[in-house]
């Protein structure tokens, strides 16, 4: 008897109540679901519909096969899954057995619970000096994941992007939004969704991590083209708190003649959580300032939150048609915060942004209240959402049970934000998220890091964290500059950090100053704007305004190459170069191709070993002197430098003329 079925683009196993399905699903690529149910759901969640391509299936008594381009895919009689590449003998990738029975192989496991739901693991072998990137955003790892437990879920400052990418050849995509973890060992890597109805993933082969993170942009969408007056300098912080107090600052930067591209309206600009709108008392004329800022060339972004406020007059209603996440047992789903109009915590609430409505809702009300002004750049603040219990079972949305669906929040809040300015006609659409999920490059998302504190060891997590923020497919990623709290701007530690943060940031996909500056005032901190450092620090940070200026050209083929092929601005020394050596740095990166970025990381330090990847030569791009690469050189790293190389013959106009 055979457990095997061609079918289209793929075959189907099934075998003591447990049915595996292969398909085809873009190019060298291909979509396993596995379900003990009688037949699988119909969500693709991050996937898009897959391009056409070639495929060869075949099915005999003892094996099925599917060869999609350079990607083989072998499922014996017993359900057992094995990847090759270009048809080599050993696999790149393929499940590791459960050790429970030898004779039975157990490859997967499905612990049933209420609801046609199952705590599922998956487990793959594991490799000796393979490495693994991705996943997301996650502070407390090194740039190699190998050896990691990773956390599925959102919170701020971590971000759970699902897609794993091998130095075997290999992408992964755990295309599920249930809560669980992946664990990377040395003797087996585990995925464990703790509530699923079915495994579905993604797999691709690729020779190169340029060719892999092609597939993945494919498969789940592509960024946008960012917008020009993206790519320019970002101002921001906490908060500024009336029109006229934004509008003097926008003001001295033209007087100062000083670079501006966007301006940012931060929290409690409203009168209430829940309004989705401006405090007239604060804010009395938002076209009028709109306008005015049109006129200066910059861009207003305005903050929104998720979160309502149960005294708000709307919240029963809102509740009422379902609209706000709730609970399936217990206590009301709410977090202890702040709000405008009382100075103690108030329990505030989330919308549900898998409920299609509600979604809707929300976007009428930034229509109304912020687009219809002009502003068309949000800022989607706290969107993971953030419970402080982190129990995610005991929460119960439009879609299903927090456990199951939590991961899809920050997706679909995006997905609703950005079709709704896209009805409106909008085509340059960028929007600044503190979470996002597999496929939030396709709605114009740009992630940041968090809220981290204002240290030289914060700044040296962030080169990491971004770089795999970038092998996950999402090319737009920017930090606070300077962290977000705990900087003082008197004290001359942290002007250093500043310095060297801000040197940093001029060569982040976006460019963005922002921090809750000591000393604290009502809900807003001290003056943030760059003349507020001192004359040594306004020097040097007005360079690299204008040095980031010189090379917005520069910037926007970089966002152009990530807009068609999904290849990320800001990248690991190891996409690019073969050299072995590139693969065991993590405080260096690229910068497009041609532009080798060393940032200076710790405090005191004036000079810093680089190393210069082979294959090519580098030019100090301070100096014009000229380096062979394949060999660590020491660099002079003052603190009005940040060390820069320049690839070949490449010119850049990294000094003013």
């Amino acid at each position: 008897m055979s457990w095997l079925k061609a079918e289209e683009k793929g075959f189907v196993w099934n075998r003591n109540h447990e049915t595996l399905r292969v398909q085809a699903w873009g190019t060298d690529s291909v979509r396993v679901r596995i379900t003990c149910e009688p037949d699988f759901t119909d969500s693709v969640q991050a996937l898009i519909a897959p391009c056409a391509c070639p495929v060869t299936v075949t099915v005999g008594e003892t094996e099925g096969k599917l060869v999609n381009g350079r990607l083989t895919v072998n499922v014996s009689d017993r359900g057992v899954i094995r990847f090759f590449m270009d048809e080599a003998a050993e696999p790149v990738l393929e499940e590791d057995l459960f050790p429970e029975h030898v004779a039975v192989p157990i490859r997967r496991r499905f612990v049933a619970r209420e609801g046609g739901l199952y705590r599922i693991e998956q487990r793959f072998k594991a490799y000796p000096g393979e490495r693994l990137y991705g996943l997301g955003q996650h502070t407390d790892v090194g740039l190699n994941l190998k050896g990691s437990v990773i956390d599925l879920d959102q919170r701020n400052t971590q971000v759970c992007i699902p897609f794993l990418l091998s130095s075997r050849g290999y992408g992964l995509l755990w295309n599920m939004p249930s809560v669980g973890q992946v664990e990377l060992s040395e003797n087996r890597t585990r995925w464990v969704a703790e509530s699923a109805r079915e495994i579905d993933y993604w797999f691709t082969v690729g020779p190169a991590p340029a060719d892999i993170l092609a597939h993945y942009a494919d498969a789940t969408g592509h960024a946008p083209m960012l917008p020009e007056f993206a790519a320019g300098f970002w101002q921001c912080k906490l908060r500024y708190q009336n029109q006229e107090e934004l509008l003097t600052v926008a003001r001295e930067h033209k007087r100062l003649g000083l670079p501006l591209s966007v301006i940012v309206v931060d929290f409690f600009h409203w009168a209430m959580m829940g309004d989705w709108g401006f405090d007239p008392k604060c804010w009395p004329d938002p076209a009028a300032m709109v306008k005015e800022l049109r006129e200066l060339g910059v861009e207003l972004m305005v903050s929104v939150w998720p979160s309502i406020n149960p005294d708000h007059p709307e919240f029963n209603t809102l509740t009422q048609k379902g609209f706000v996440v709730r609970t399936d047992r217990g206590l009301p789903a709410e977090t202890s915060f702040m709000d405008t109009y009382n100075p103690g915590k108030v329990y505030i609430h989330y919308y549900d942004s898998t409920h299609p409505e509600a979604r809707a809702h929300l976007w009428s009300k930034l229509r109304e209240n912020y687009y219809k002004f002009g502003i068309r750049v949000f800022w989607l603040d706290a969107c993971e959402p953030e419970f402080p219990h982190r129990d995610y079972g005991l929460l119960r949305y439009h879609l299903g049970n927090g456990e199951t669906v939590t991961n899809l929040y920050p997706f679909l809040h995006e997905q609703g934000v950005y079709e709704g300015l896209k009805q409106e006609g909008e085509k340059e659409i960028i929007t600044l998220c503190r979470s996002a999920w597999a496929g939030s490059q396709r709605f114009g998302v740009a992630l940041w890091s968090g809220d981290i504190s204002s240290t030289f060891p914060t700044l040296q997590r962030q080169l990491r964290a971004g770089l795999n923020v970038g092998l996950s497919g999402l090319p737009w990623w920017t930090t606070d500059i300077g962290g977000f709290t705990g900087g003082k701007a008197e004290d001359p530690s942290f002007r250093e950090l500043l310095v060297r943060w801000f040197q940093y940031g001029a060569f982040c996909p976006l460019f963005r100053l922002h921090g809750f500056r000591m000393p604290y005032g009502d809900k807003t901190g001290a003056p943030n704007e760059v003349w507020s450092y001192g004359d040594e620090v306004y020097k040097i940070l007005r360079d690299y305004l204008f040095l980031r200026e010189r090379l917005r050209p520069y910037i926007m083929e970089q966002m152009e190459k990530a807009h068609k092929k999904g290849l990320p601005p800001m990248r690991p020394l190891f996409v690019d170069f073969t050299d072995p050596v590139c693969a065991t740095i993590d405080d260096q990166y690229l910068f497009g191709p041609d532009l080798l970025v060393a940032p200076v990381v710790e405090e005191g330090v004036r000079q810093r070993k680089v190393y210069l990847p082979a294959g090519t030569t580098w030019r100090n791009a301070w100096t014009d002197e000229s380096h062979a690469g394949g060999q660590w050189i020491e660099v002079a790293a003052p603190l009005e430098q940040i060390p820069l190389f320049l690839r070949g013959k490449t010119k850049l106009p990294i000094r003013a003329t």
